[in-house]
């Protein structure tokens, strides 16, 4: 398990895909980007498909990511992505309350049970109290880092 940090984007690509039974379909597919800017984020993701998609694409939808930081897995298996809601709660003794601070996470696993797993392995030297308070698996096809 490795955690990375960075300005992700998420794209979507529409193209002409043949199917199991010889159709052609065409299919969109979100796919997360490593980049510094919507320009940036485009042209990587261009740069990645051409050489998976024998035709045309086009790029449909760019928008800058929610989370900043994904948890990647070494493990064969892990092969979908699941994006995790965890407040870390502190005491604020000023007030005497609870205060709760909202991140989002993108997390490779096979499961959603792999994803808390992995979850609570990364967050394994946080030294304060956290809650994870959602986990969904996503639509992400795969995420392109840089090198």
């Amino acid at each position: 398990m490795r955690a990375r940090t960075a300005t992700w984007f998420e794209t979507k690509i529409r193209y002409e895909k043949t199917m199991e039974d010889g159709l052609e379909k065409k299919i969109t597919e979100l796919y997360v980007v490593d980049a510094l800017s919507f320009t940036e984020a485009e042209t990587r993701i261009t740069e990645e498909m051409s050489s998976f998609i024998s035709g045309e694409f086009k790029v449909t939808d760019i928008k800058q990511a929610s989370y900043g930081e994904i948890f990647f897995s070494d493990a064969a298996a892990d092969d979908k992505w699941y994006k995790a809601k965890l407040q870390y709660i502190m005491f604020d003794e000023k007030t005497e309350k609870e205060k709760r601070t909202t991140q989002y996470f993108l997390v490779q696993a096979a499961t959603l049970s792999d994803a808390v797993k992995h979850i609570v392995e990364a967050m394994s030297t946080y030294m304060g109290d956290y809650a994870i308070v959602s986990i969904a698996e996503t639509q992400v096809m795969d995420v392109y880092e840089k090198a």
